[in-house]
């Protein structure tokens, strides 16, 4: 069985550096509140990681 995470984007990123945007891009997240289902990796824990205060894990 596959473990999946769900992440959900909470802030902007407006005025933020563009490795965060692309990382955001990245993970599937472009508007604010939408929620992408990912299979959890240890690349996507990184990308959330560097980002972790402009997404938030949630749980279904």
């Amino acid at each position: 069985m596959v473990n999946k995470i769900y992440v959900k984007q909470i802030r902007s990123p407006i005025r933020r550096p563009g490795v965060q945007r692309k990382i955001l891009k990245g993970l599937g997240l472009n508007k604010m509140n939408k929620i992408s289902e990912l299979i959890d990796t240890p690349s996507v824990r990184g990308m959330i990681n560097k980002i972790s205060h402009l997404v938030q894990v949630v749980e279904k």
